[in-house]
């Protein structure tokens, strides 16, 4: 940013000519652009052409002719440390305020500053410029405020806006990973949408571990037996090799491993161990087990 004692260098520098006070506030606030790193590229008339944004400049130039145009004033800088946009600063006398506005290449709305001319310099001439100025430190204090310092945030928006390239690898291997590119195996992903679909799982957990739920995915390996989400072709309803009814492992009706509790008191009617069998096995078809409706059967669980 620009301080009082810089924007004061720049002027002393450039020992400008003022006709009037007007001339005196607007080469402060272009000698503020100076001292805060921007470069001159076109003043006075050349920067009043409509075409003075999109023009490829490849010098500096000096401050001639800089308030040919009587209460306006036009400048157009850029600075190298902020990039390559261009920057067109307006000034337009109006009773005894001097308006001020900024347009960045590519913005559609100005900066715009009012500066109370009365305020910031003295009626008097000579080339002892410090002795022409008052309020300066407040002046270069309100360009940074309004001006300079909004430009420079926009200047860091657009940078941060754009990933570097290891930013741009990193979310890449993160969208490789998301859509399964790096496995195309994996049963559970569609690699040509990228969406990740649960499958409808059959048997595979076990009464210790039980499986998954329709929907839900796989969270580890069986240890032998079969899932708790069974219908009713389920082999687990059925013996050995003879089809007998009845659960395999053993006590009778128990599945192996299982946390088991008795089915009801001992020696209570209706709750003994043969009543909780299954009827032989249907003949396949139908959908998935755990998708099933309910058959008509008495003893139907």
């Amino acid at each position: 940013m620009a301080t009082e004692q810089s924007t004061m260098a720049v002027i002393r520098a450039a020992r400008p000519s003022f006709r009037t006070l007007y001339d005196k506030a607007a080469f402060a606030v272009h000698a503020a652009f100076v001292a805060a790193g921007y470069v001159l590229h076109a003043t006075g008339p050349s920067a009043f052409a409509d075409d003075a944004l999109s023009v490829s400049y490849a010098d500096e130039v000096g401050i001639d002719n800089w308030n040919d145009v009587e209460d306006n004033y036009a400048f157009v800088y850029s600075n190298p440390e902020k990039g390559s946009k261009k920057v067109m600063v307006k000034c337009l006398v109006m009773n005894d305020k001097l308006l001020v506005d900024v347009l960045k290449e590519g913005d559609s709305k100005p900066l715009h500053l009012e500066v109370d001319v009365g305020e910031y310099v003295e009626d008097s001439g000579g080339t002892n410029y410090g002795s022409q100025f008052k309020n300066l430190g407040k002046l270069v204090a309100n360009v940074n405020k309004e001006v300079l310092e909004k430009l420079d945030a926009a200047s860091a928006a657009r940078s941060s806006s754009q990933p570097s390239s290891s930013e741009a690898g990193l979310r890449a291997d993160r969208d490789r990973t998301r859509i399964g590119a790096e496995n195309p195996e994996d049963p559970y992903i569609s690699a040509p949408t990228g969406f990740i679909v649960p499958p409808v799982p059959g048997s595979g957990g076990s009464d210790l571990f039980p499986g998954p739920g329709a929907g839900m995915y796989p969270s580890r390996g069986d240890l032998g037996g079969g899932s708790m989400l069974v219908g009713p072709n389920d082999p687990r309803f059925f013996g050995g090799g003879a089809r007998e009814p009845g659960l395999r492992g053993g006590p009778p009706g128990v599945p192996p491993g299982a946390r088991f509790d008795p089915y009801g008191p001992p020696g209570v009617p209706g709750f003994e161990p043969g009543r909780f069998v299954r009827y032989p096995r249907r003949p396949g078809g139908g959908t998935h087990p755990d998708l099933e409706h309910f058959h008509d059967d008495s003893d139907f669980i």
